[in-house]
């Protein structure tokens, strides 16, 4: 028996030390110390053997199993260092390789020129204000002067939200100046960009959704001379000092006199094309002074004060600034459209 146990220990020892795998070593782990393995059979025959045999045989089989669990562990401990060498040779990174470039969004057209008219009216003392899309009806028109019989208030042109037609989807940001003088009172100078809805068709100029820019100042002596300096100077900071403008005589409820403002249409220079339909200008906001009712309706004395109100379409803004010839653009989306910017 004692020759058995030392030609395991060798046996084991030798084939321990040559294995390359881990699957391998646990193999022969098994092979030599598991319950059926060659160690534990030497150990059955024990009873064999005289009671002086016993405890010398024992002891040496004791001697060879800690021996072999032994090896096992270091060969196991060489292996995964081997392992674990090998996968960081594999899986090795150049740090000096420059890395994938990221592209970055950036600012869409309308929101670039959004900004750079609110920073235009922010240089002259305005202030900015913001409102809610969901609208009342009373907001939206009646504290305006609207009629009911006016054409904006049919069902065709607005998007009611109720049966009642008490609340709907504001079709301007006109309301705001409305809230601004119920909540603020006087002096008032202040502008409110967002979104506006109308159940207008799509075409190269129109979308039923939109942005709107309305402006409002109420103090006293303010007259048509300062509504027209002031638009000039803005249409003249975003589209240049050679920009050409002519105000025409309009009608809106809430502004009396009324006009419509036009730019000469970045296209064609005047000369008529189909951005401007051929007429040469393109018109870009309507504007007037506020009307002595609308004062009235927010408790303000139209003897003592008066002031100016416009409203002005972002996106007709963003077409001269870049030169945009449809409207559609600058909702679909298009990345070839948009890296442009």
């Amino acid at each position: 028996m004692k020759e058995q146990l030392e030609a395991i220990r060798k046996g084991a020892l030798e084939a321990i030390a040559g294995t390359k795998a881990a699957a391998e070593l646990d193999a022969l782990r098994v092979k030599y110390l598991g319950k059926k393995g060659e160690l534990t059979a030497v150990l059955k025959l024990m009873g064999s053997l005289s009671a002086e045999e016993r405890p010398v045989m024992g002891q040496m089989a004791n001697e060879v199993r800690a021996a072999v669990e032994k090896a096992v562990e270091a060969q196991s401990a060489i292996l995964e260092k081997a392992a674990l060498e090998a996968k960081l040779k594999a899986e090795t990174l150049d740090i000096t390789i420059p890395g994938k470039e990221v592209a970055l969004g950036h600012k869409h057209p309308m929101y670039t020129v959004l900004d750079e008219i609110k920073q235009v009216f922010l240089d002259m003392g305005f202030e900015i204000m913001d409102g809610p899309e969901i609208e009342l009806e009373s907001y939206n028109f009646t504290k305006l002067n609207a009629p009911e019989s006016h054409p904006s208030r049919d069902w065709t042109d607005t998007f009611y939200l109720t049966e009642d037609s008490k609340i709907l989807l504001r079709t301007q940001t006109s309301p705001m100046q409305i809230r601004a003088m119920e909540e603020h009172g006087v002096p008032i100078r202040m502008i409110s960009p967002g979104r506006v809805y109308r159940k207008d068709e799509v075409d190269a100029t129109h979308s039923p959704m939109f942005h709107q820019i309305e402006g409002l100042v109420v103090d006293k002596g303010v007259t048509m001379a300062d509504l027209k300096g002031t638009l000039n100077a803005v249409i003249k900071a975003i589209y240049g000092a050679d920009s050409v403008t002519r105000f025409r005589p309009h009608h809106f409820p809430f502004t009396e006199p009324s006009c419509e403002v036009d730019i000469q249409c970045h296209k064609c220079g005047g000369k008529g094309c189909p951005t401007c339909k051929g007429e040469g200008w393109i018109e870009v906001l309507g504007a007037g002074m506020v009307h002595p009712k609308v004062l009235r309706n927010c408790g303000i004395d139209p003897d003592e004060y008066s002031g100016f109100a416009f409203g002005m379409g972002l996106e007709r803004f963003a077409m001269g600034h870049f030169k945009i010839s449809d409207l559609r653009l600058i909702f679909e989306n298009d990345e070839r459209f948009l890296q442009q910017f």
